[in-house]
C-alpha cells in the first residue's frame, strides 16, 4: 500500500477505516455515543465536520482541517503546532482503548493506517454527503438511510449542531430543500469506487 500523505491544513478530506479483520467496531449503542464525544474532544479543536456515518463496522467523515490561525484563534490554541493527523490518531487510541477496556479484549481495533481522500471540487464534496448519509442503506442495515439513527443527516433539520457544520453544507446544496433532494437522486452517487469503500 503506497504510503498517506499527510492531512493538510485548509484541506477537505474524506476519513474513512474500519475494524481490523472486519470486526464491529462498534458493538452496542452506547458506543455510537462514545466515539462521537470522542470527536468532540479531538477532532473539533481543528477540523469542522461536515457529515458523518457510522456503520457497524466502519465509519465516514467528511471534515476540513482547520488553517493553523483559526486553531490558534480558538480555545485548543495549543494544537497549533501539532500534526492534524495527530489529532486523529489520538482520537483513534482513544475510542480503541475504551472498547478494549470495556470488552476486555487487546490489540488493534482499527485497520492501520486510517483512509483518506482529498476533496477538492464542490460536486465531489455534494456527492460524498450523499454517499456517507445513503451508506448504511447501501449496506442493507436499514431500507431508508433517513432512519438510519448513527449519521448526521437527520441533524440537517436542525438550526444549529454542537459538532456539525449545518449552514457549510446545507448551502452548497442552496438550501435545505436542495440538500434533501439530493439525497434520494441516484445520479448523486458515484458509479465507481472512487470514495472508497468497504465491502
Amino acid at each position: 500500500m503506497p504510503k498517506l500523505r499527510p492531512l493538510r491544513h485548509g484541506q477537505i478530506y474524506h476519513v474513512y477505516n474500519r475494524g481490523v479483520n472486519r470486526e464491529n467496531l462498534f458493538k452496542e449503542e452506547r458506543n455510537y455515543a462514545h466515539f462521537m464525544n470522542l470527536a468532540q474532544r479531538h477532532i473539533l479543536p481543528v477540523a469542522d465536520i461536515y457529515a458523518f456515518c457510522l456503520l457497524r463496522n466502519h465509519f465516514h467523515l467528511l471534515v476540513r482541517v482547520r488553517m493553523r490561525h483559526e486553531i490558534r484563534r480558538s480555545a485548543a490554541r495549543i494544537l497549533w503546532r501539532v500534526p492534524p493527523g495527530q489529532a486523529f490518531g489520538n482520537f483513534f487510541n482513544a475510542y480503541a482503548k475504551a472498547i478494549n477496556s470495556a470488552y476486555s479484549r487487546t490489540g488493534c481495533l482499527f485497520e492501520k493506517p486510517f483512509k483518506r481522500k482529498i476533496v477538492n471540487t464542490a460536486d465531489y464534496f455534494r456527492q460524498l454527503v450523499v454517499y456517507i448519509h445513503r451508506n448504511p442503506q447501501k449496506h442493507g442495515l436499514v431500507s431508508d438511510f433517513s432512519q438510519w439513527p448513527y449519521s448526521s443527516f437527520g441533524r440537517f433539520a436542525e438550526e444549529s449542531d454542537p459538532v456539525l457544520e449545518l449552514s457549510t453544507v446545507v448551502s452548497s446544496f442552496g438550501n435545505l430543500g436542495g440538500f434533501r433532494g439530493a439525497h434520494y437522486d441516484d445520479s448523486m452517487l458515484p458509479a465507481d469506487r472512487s470514495f472508497g469503500d468497504f465491502a
